[in-house]
């Protein structure tokens, strides 16, 4: 080993430890590949020692892009938009890389054509697929992704993938149990995507509970999870007067609540309002609103289980619960 190292402050490369370990940059991919690669033992110490007096560390996006590896887990997602996504992605994204795999997030939006744009987008093999949108089914996605391991969380699992799913009637009937001892006899819900099967459920879960208390869904208003569509609603529900407002997302019920405060009506003495998914945002003074949520750092961890070892995944999936959180809009 006789070539000289790179120069100071620059950072090593793959050629830089062909040179010092006098192979080709072949022969050190393969040396350092995770998998099993045809290479000699003595050509292997060579580039290990080589590597360490360098201080090369392989980037694993580069690694995984350039081999279609299994260093990559695609994240399916329709938005990051709504404030609950920036309180569960950020450490989801933590956590994939605290494996030593790198996450590709792949936002489909609206269309309902996803094996469309992902044979058009993406053709990379990886080690699993998490998929929250709500389009995606299991079988397009194992098929799309040339991988068994898929972890749906959208509501649309079958018999060959792993599944989580937030139990939400548990924290919506809190809830509703909760209003209903406050004396609230009429109730209008604010909703959203409704291409949805997780807001399908969600939706029938208000409904169910409401009967059950004798609390009367004046309307149902239809919304996207956005603080905009909040602000919308709220000339529909002015005119409904109900006792209380329901949202199944935290940023709509922002909305009703500055919407409906233009007009001088104002939780709680005027009505009470509840939002859904406790984003920690809405947990400031401004925007203390009531809500069902659920541990995420409990989902995180699931999902890294998944990804550690998708084999000894729970057959039945994971099942996560839900509560009622009490804040000053109820």
């Amino acid at each position: 080993m006789t070539e000289k190292p790179p120069r100071e402050g620059k950072r090593p490369t793959i050629a830089d430890v062909a040179r010092v370990a006098g192979v080709a940059p072949a022969i050190v991919s393969r040396a350092l590949s995770p998998s099993r690669r045809p290479v000699s033992l003595e050509k292997k110490e060579r580039v290990l020692k080589a590597a360490a007096e360098l201080g090369y560390h392989q980037n694993p996006l580069a690694r995984g892009l350039a081999t279609k590896s299994i260093d990559l887990v695609a994240v399916i997602i329709n938005y990051l938009s709504d404030l609950s996504d920036l309180d569960l992605f950020d450490p989801l994204l933590d956590a994939i890389q605290s494996l030593g795999k790198q996450a590709i997030l792949i936002r489909v939006g609206r269309t309902k054509r996803i094996d469309d744009f992902l044979r058009n987008s993406l053709s990379y093999h990886v080690h699993a697929a998490l998929v929250f949108s709500d389009f995606a089914d299991a079988g397009e996605v194992r098929a799309l992704f040339h991988s068994d391991n898929v972890l749906m969380l959208n509501g649309r699992s079958d018999a060959e993938s792993a599944r989580i799913h937030i139990d939400e009637e548990r924290g919506i009937g809190e809830l509703v149990r909760h209003v209903r001892s406050r004396g609230v006899g009429s109730a209008v819900l604010v909703t959203g995507r409704a291409s949805s099967l997780v807001e399908e459920a969600r939706i029938g879960a208000y409904r169910s509970a409401c009967a059950a208390a004798d609390i009367r869904l004046l309307l149902e208003i239809g919304g996207d999870y956005s603080y905009e569509s909040g602000i919308k609603a709220t000339a529909a529900i002015a005119q409904a007067l109900p006792d209380a407002v329901f949202c199944t997302s935290d940023s709509m019920a922002m909305g009703v609540m500055d919407g409906l405060g233009r007009g001088g009506r104002r939780p709680p003495s005027d009505y009470l309002l509840y939002g859904f998914d406790a984003v920690e945002k809405g947990n400031f003074a401004a925007y203390d609103i009531s809500s069902v949520g659920f541990d995420r750092s409990a989902l995180v961890a699931g999902i890294l289980a998944y990804l550690k070892a998708p084999d000894e995944f729970p057959a039945t999936g994971l099942d996560i619960p839900t509560r009622f959180i009490a804040r000053g809009t109820g």
